[in-house]
């Protein structure tokens, strides 16, 4: 690729219903991961035990595992743009929540998991309808693009919000970090104001309206979700790949130890290494984000997990901050290459009435894994310490990326080309 068609518009740019939403999620996801990482580092403050900080995981991900099944018939069934204004407007509330607790100093590790629970909750009827969302705004040919500069918007707020985390924590205070994260959401409900009504694949009269009631869900739409999951091996493969890699890798949570305890950096070093995968996802992004096309993409997304599980462990051996943050930006890259190619393989090879319902199942992995692992890391940082929890989850990792390779093939030699499925 010349240089110049680096820096080229991405094609999916030129809709402007994506564009607006793109923008509101580049400032949004700022704000959130502004909030993630200050909650890491909110709860280093209260405990030294690494558990406690990965306990926060598990809050996360109860919700999800009770609600995302639901959270994907919901996309699937009612008013996907109209959800959104729900699930953003929630987790705005969640992020005040937090500011006012720890403004007034009354802020406990419990109510930080159960703020985070609520969160989650929003989450699972949140994701399903935005990744949704995108697949009828963007035309199918312009998808890739659409998920690469996704990903750039998901990443440039990962490299943004941490940097500013640490800087806001130093300077204004922790409650900042909550409070600008509120404003932040703002940005999305704009978008989805201006971007004005969305229509749906081949949509009904039924899905056009927003429905009044719950009870108008028909839940024995589920299982349908859950047997075409089943039913697709390469969708199968990449959710499992998705969920043991991050399982394994999921080492986040420990980087205030690692920070404080085995670098020495204050807040301020913390949030720069908390950005650093980000900037390797963000250069992925960028690259991906041009591309139409890309073939070989079962080989890429293998290589793209395996540079993540390589990384990782380059980061429990590390001592210095310069190779941490260096191993850290192979992490983002490596997982920006396997998170883009997942997301286009799974809404290709799904139709538009059954995607609410596979997002929410890959929500279940998707977030099953780190939030799991997590608590994982966290249980062998208390056993074993803090680098060997890291180095083996990176073997662990890699371990995984054998055993889906050799189990399902078909992912292995898959291409990008092969014919789309559509709805029968």
């Amino acid at each position: 690729m010349k240089w110049r068609e680096f820096f080229r518009i991405p094609p999916a740019l030129k809709h402007r219903k994506f564009f607006l939403l793109w923008v509101g999620l580049l400032v949004s996801i700022a704000g959130t991961q502004m909030q993630a990482w200050a909650i890491y580092w909110h709860l280093r403050t209260l405990s030294d035990q690494p558990l406690a900080v990965s306990g926060v995981g598990l809050a996360r991900f109860i919700p999800i595992i009770l609600f995302a099944l639901i959270g994907g018939l919901v996309a699937d069934t009612f008013n996907r743009r109209k959800v959104l204004f729900i699930t953003q407007t929630a987790m705005l509330g969640t992020a005040l929540a937090l500011g006012v607790l720890t403004y007034f100093g009354i802020t406990t590790i419990w109510s930080i998991y159960i703020i985070s629970a609520i969160n989650g909750i929003a989450v699972s009827f949140d994701s399903p309808s935005r990744q949704s969302l995108i697949t009828n705004i963007v035309p199918r040919k312009d998808l890739q693009s659409a998920f690469g500069l996704q990903s750039i918007a998901s990443n440039t707020g990962a490299i943004i919000g941490p940097a500013l985390s640490g800087l806001v924590i130093a300077t204004l205070g922790q409650e900042w970090t909550y409070w600008i994260n509120a404003i932040s959401f703002l940005a999305v409900i704009a978008a989805l104001i201006l971007m004005g009504k969305v229509e749906r694949e081949n949509a009904t009269p039924e899905v056009r309206q927003q429905p009044s009631a719950f009870k108008k869900l028909d839940f024995s739409g589920i299982p349908i979700g859950i047997r075409f999951i089943l039913n697709q091996p390469i969708i199968l493969s990449s959710m499992l790949l998705d969920f043991f890699a991050s399982f394994f890798s999921s080492a986040n949570s420990l980087l205030p130890f690692v920070a404080k305890d085995i670098l020495n950096v204050g807040a301020i070093g913390y949030g720069w290494l908390s950005a650093a995968q980000a900037v390797g996802s963000v250069t992925v992004g960028i690259y991906l984000a041009q591309k139409s096309r890309l073939l070989k993409q079962g080989r890429l997304l293998l290589s793209g997990i395996t540079v993540f599980g390589i990384a990782t462990i380059v980061f429990g051996l590390s001592r210095s901050f310069v190779l941490t943050f260096i191993a850290l930006v192979f992490v983002g890259g490596g997982d920006a290459i396997s998170t883009i190619l997942r997301n286009t393989i799974r809404q290709l090879q799904t139709p538009d009435e059954l995607r609410g319902r596979m997002i929410s199942i890959n929500q279940i992995f998707f977030a099953g894994g780190p939030r799991l692992g997590e608590v994982e890391a966290g249980l062998v940082a208390q056993a074993f310490g803090t680098p060997f929890a890291i180095i083996s989850g990176g073997i662990g990792c890699l371990v995984a990326v054998m055993a889906v390779a050799f189990k399902w093939p078909t992912l292995r030699k898959y291409n990008g080309d092969e014919p789309i499925i559509t709805a029968s």
